[in-house]
């Protein structure tokens, strides 16, 4: 299944998370791999200081084995169904792993990449300039 992230990341938690990424570490132990990495990727940091990504999850719970991970640096907001449930064929069973090449949120995806704006590229200048040391996340 899919889902629409909305998160904010913790204050004062900015600079382990852009080292993280940077190394490549976030998500170390888990399952789900890369998948935290490609998140962030494509993440946007909206006007109001959220964050959203689309997430493949196979969890029986949304997010349940992603969850302490993204918990060490985001407090999780929402965690919603980014398309119809009935129509995902990885979870009503048709054809397992679907979603890993599914196109079913293409158009969601395209309309986040002209969202807000990249949230990476905005974390790493925040950390640069210690902007986070002020009120973080510009």
């Amino acid at each position: 299944m899919r889902y629409l992230v909305t998160a904010r990341v913790k204050p004062g938690r900015e600079a382990e998370l852009l080292q993280a990424l940077e190394t490549g570490t976030l998500g170390d132990g888990s399952v789900a791999g890369d998948e935290y990495l490609r998140n962030m990727e494509t993440a946007r940091l909206r006007d109001d200081g959220s964050i959203r990504w689309v997430e493949v999850c196979f969890c029986r719970l949304p997010l349940e084995e992603e969850r302490p991970y993204w918990e060490e640096f985001f407090e999780l907001v929402k965690v919603q169904d980014a398309h119809a449930r009935h129509r995902c064929r990885d979870l009503s069973g048709t054809e397992p792993w679907a979603c890993c090449e599914c196109d079913c949120t293409d158009r969601l995806e395209a309309r986040l990449a002209t969202a807000g704006r990249p949230f990476v590229a905005i974390l790493r200048a925040a950390v640069a300039e210690n902007a986070i040391t002020s009120g973080g996340l510009p």
